[in-house]
């Protein structure tokens, strides 16, 4: 069992009324309106992943200093969410082919980004909280014992 319930996701934005909008009316996204226009959405299951930087990472905040992060949405099929998307005039950079995923950008209305891919490795975010799993990690056959004859 874990010791954190969740993780709570800051995005930095120069237009938080716009992209709270698109996450709200293009994605979908379930939300809480905490009052002043403050909305907290409700997120598909997430993983998370540690990157080694190239020095100094992340800003200030509540008197910290916080590590960096890169957002990205997952989707099953890239070609079909950006269909999606420019049926709802939402753009995406080309589209780019990593050995871990094919990726784009989508640009808010802000103008940010937020990376968009469809994983070509296996996912965390489907895991119970039951077992880590590990790539060295094999499953395990059991042999069902003979029944002994009398």
């Amino acid at each position: 069992m874990s010791i954190v319930n969740a993780v709570h996701v800051l995005i930095n934005t120069t237009n938080p009324e716009a992209d709270r909008a698109f996450f709200r009316d293009i994605l979908g996204f379930k939300y809480v309106d905490v009052g002043h226009g403050w909305l907290i959405f409700g997120l598909p299951p997430a993983e998370a992943a540690f990157h080694p930087a190239d020095g100094a990472t992340g800003q200030q905040h509540a008197g910290h200093q916080m590590l960096g992060a890169v957002v990205y949405l997952m989707c099953d099929d890239l070609k079909a969410t950006m269909k999606t998307l420019a049926e709802k005039n939402v753009t995406c950079t080309e589209v780019q082919t990593e050995r871990w995923g094919i990726t784009t950008t989508v640009r808010l209305p802000s103008g940010g980004g937020l990376g968009l891919y469809q994983p070509t490795h296996e996912v965390a975010y489907n895991l119970s909280s039951a077992k880590p799993r590990t790539k060295a990690r094999r499953a395990v056959k059991t042999r069902r014992a003979k029944p002994r004859r009398r």
